[in-house]
């Protein structure tokens, strides 16, 4: 067995500041490409050409000698849109159980099927007259959302070293907004969103799954999944030359090394282990309250619904599509910029700043659709409200939560809170996009006060509870929770175990190594 002795200079060692390799740039980009941009894509894509799709549907129902309600009409396109996300929600109860078998390459490369299939029925819908071809469309492409969403930013994030892994977990969301705004401008009228091409643009989300499918075999699975999983020293070793750029890659091989001690100790956690481990009981509630803040903070009622809350704001109706456009392309630019700011001003600023900026756009944007019958000027305050939210949301709260769930998990416990996370986030962002077209019926301008709120309860608990993680090792993030948790990491120079000591509830004491 392996002994490990980390010492101060050891730890100096081992901060191995490393360089973006070609072969690590690569696979960044076409990992994030072929998986992420369908995500983000998916979510713009059924926008701009609704007023279209709702044609066809009314044709298509009446057709069958029924005749369609406006309430009627309302529902089947809040399916359309929510099954998406609850896709994505069964998508995430997959993770765990592919990641562990499949390996995190391996998954991806499995999750093309939930992309390529549905764009063949999408397609095809208008051909066959079947609008319920799109609805249980939607539903699988949001299965493949569901697992590209957790399993890049995962796979990512192993092959990242320490120094560039806040960077590289952006990525991901990069491609997201990219994907978000291929959509919108596809969505233009005098491009594809109109009534003839409305179907090319539903079936184009293939296409970066083909590219995927052809190019990521070509690189290398995770070296922690081969080393710490697999048991598979030799390729693991392979691959952190491949990815690094040179030979000597040991110092990596034995921080993972302590990390595989812990496996042994206590193997693969399950979801249900997950929830009754003290040592990881503040990171599940930390994943938990960011990825319910992040999508209960309204984002997606902004891409899902942009042209209606543009429209309630008084832009005329040819100009919409362009103003979300624009809104689209600052979304880009920011989560461009969040990209090089987050390994110099660390997670947790990047994430109060941006739940900040969205509670003070949320309720400015309330104010100005509350005024603008009365000034005339209020739509342009709309207009300005929304996109300063995009800004705060491109900067904290969209790219950082899976980054920080790669960082505050460590090999054993990955892929169960990878499952927890992703199932909360998809959960929450089918009810944002089932329930918002009733609640903004309902509640007019004041619906945004809701998402005000959430956002300033989400601050206030990333203010008090989670920690700085740029530049730390996973075990040493371990540590920065172990106090909260009310358990003790020792590191003992002599066998170089790693312990966590603390106290069960019935007084017994408890000593899990790792």
């Amino acid at each position: 067995s392996c002994v490990i002795c980390l010492t101060n200079s050891f730890c100096k060692q081992v901060a191995f500041l490393q360089k973006l390799t070609l072969v690590l740039a690569l696979a960044t980009l076409v990992s994030a490409f072929g998986s992420s941009f369908q995500y983000g894509y998916n979510v713009a894509v059924v926008n701009s050409p609704a007023l279209h799709m709702q044609r066809f549907y009314a044709r298509v129902y009446e057709s069958r000698n029924a005749s369609l309600t406006d309430s009627s009409l309302t529902l089947l396109w809040s399916l359309t849109v929510s099954m998406y996300p609850l896709g994505g929600f069964f998508g995430s109860l997959m993770v765990a159980p592919l990641v562990n078998n499949l390996g995190r390459k391996g998954t991806l490369l499995f999750n093309n099927i939930f992309s390529i299939g549905p764009a063949v029925m999408m397609g095809v819908s208008e051909m066959v007259g079947s609008f319920e071809i799109i609805i249980v469309a939607r539903f699988i492409v949001g299965i493949c959302a569901g697992l590209s969403s957790n399993v890049v930013p995962m796979y990512l994030g192993e092959l990242a070293p320490k120094n560039l892994r806040g960077a590289i977990g952006i990525v991901p969301q990069l491609f997201i907004t990219v994907g978000i705004l291929t959509a919108q401008v596809f969505g233009v009228r005098s491009i594809l969103g109109n009534a003839e091409s409305w179907p090319i643009m539903l079936a184009l989300t293939g296409g970066p799954a083909v590219i995927e499918l052809l190019l990521l075999p070509f690189f290398p699975e995770s070296p922690r999944y081969m080393l710490i999983q697999k048991g598979d020293e030799n390729n693991a070793r392979k691959a952190l030359r491949r990815l690094r750029g040179w030979e000597e890659v040991d110092e990596e091989l034995l921080e993972m090394r302590l990390e595989e001690q812990s496996e042994r100790a206590e193997g693969q956690l399950s979801v249900l282990r997950l929830f009754t481990f003290p040592s990881l009981r503040w990171q599940l509630l930390s994943i938990i309250f960011m990825n319910m803040g992040q999508q209960l903070s309204g984002v997606n009622a902004v891409y899902y619904y942009a042209d209606s809350i543009f429209g309630s704001a008084g832009v005329k109706e040819n100009d919409v599509q362009y103003v979300t456009v624009g809104t689209g392309s600052v979304n880009v630019l920011m989560t461009f910029v969040a990209v090089f700011m987050v390994e110099a001003s660390g997670r947790k600023l990047l994430l109060l700043i941006g739940f900040g900026i969205c509670c003070a756009a949320c309720l400015l944007l309330t104010a100005a659709l509350s005024l603008q019958e009365s000034l005339h000027w209020m739509p342009y305050v709309s207009i300005a409200c929304v996109i300063i939210y995009v800004i705060g949301h491109a900067i904290g709260p969209s790219p950082i939560p899976t980054v920080i769930t790669t960082e505050i998990f460590r090999q054993s416990s990955r892929p169960a809170a990878f499952l927890v996370a992703g199932s909360v986030h998809w959960l929450c962002n089918f009810t944002v996009g089932l329930v918002f077209p009733f609640l903004e019926k309902g509640l007019g301008a004041y619906s945004f006060i809701i998402f005000a709120f959430i956002c300033l309860v989400t601050l206030i608990y990333i203010w008090v509870v989670i920690p700085e993680t740029k530049n730390t090792t996973f075990l040493e993030i371990s540590k920065l929770f172990a106090k909260r948790n009310k358990v003790e990491i020792v590191l003992e120079a002599e066998d170089c175990e790693l312990k966590v000591r603390g106290v069960r509830d019935h007084g017994e004491d408890l000593i899990m190594t790792f």
